[in-house]
């Protein structure tokens, strides 16, 4: 806004005031909000770079009894037991919010099966296969988990980033701003009562000079 443009009134001298108290409340709720999602993302990272860790140890142990099983049993039996399986693993997804952020709660369903579940013969396989299938069951829920983190993760960023920007459009340009106005405002105002006191000096010096002639 060019200074041309300001009124030099109280009334807008005041509303201003008041626009720069509510500015700076809203400065202060979204530092907090910053600072809570900020917390909450370095807790869900620690999260993440732990169970990323746990599935790389999981899913060698899943191929390593994979290998064992198709060693012991041949590729053939192992992709007709593998065709066996009648339910597949789902997952059933709730939502969390933190600071105004939905978050998903993603949970996996029938991913750890019991050997009558997975659908292939008990009495046809051997426990190379049971070992091998549980293995990869136990990956995929940390598969599951892991997705969940790092949804979690990319929508805070996205918040923190948004948050951020209007932290700093509020410290940097419209704070900035109005106060400015504020002492353009404050000091037109001090200028206009001092030349006012002036003036009325000189019509009572005149009036006294007129009673005195």
């Amino acid at each position: 806004m060019a200074e041309e443009d300001i009124k030099t009134t109280r009334l807008e001298l005041i509303e201003t005031r008041g626009r720069v108290v509510l500015a700076e409340k809203g400065h202060n709720l979204l530092k907090q909000k910053q600072d809570v999602l900020i917390l909450e993302f370095f807790k869900i990272l620690g999260k993440a770079k732990d169970l990323r860790n746990e599935l790389n140890t999981q899913m060698t142990a899943a191929f390593q009894g994979l290998a064992v099983a198709e060693a012991y049993h041949g590729i053939h039996e192992l992709e007709a037991v593998a065709l066996a399986v009648k339910t597949a693993s789902g997952i059933n997804v709730q939502v969390k919010n933190v600071m105004g952020v939905k978050i998903p709660e993603i949970r996996g369903r029938d991913v750890k099966k019991t050997l009558t579940e997975r659908g292939y013969s008990v009495v046809g396989t051997s426990a190379k296969i049971d070992e091998a299938a549980s293995a990869f069951e136990g990956a995929l829920e940390m598969v599951i988990k892991l997705g969940e983190t790092e949804n979690a993760l990319k929508r805070l960023v996205r918040e923190i980033e948004k948050t951020k920007r209007r932290v700093n459009s509020l410290e940097f340009i419209l704070i900035p701003r109005l106060k400015e106005k504020v002492k353009i405002i404050s000091m037109r105002l001090e200028g206009l009562e001092r030349d006012q006191f002036i003036a009325l000096k000189i019509v009572k010096k005149k009036i006294a000079a007129k009673k005195a002639a």
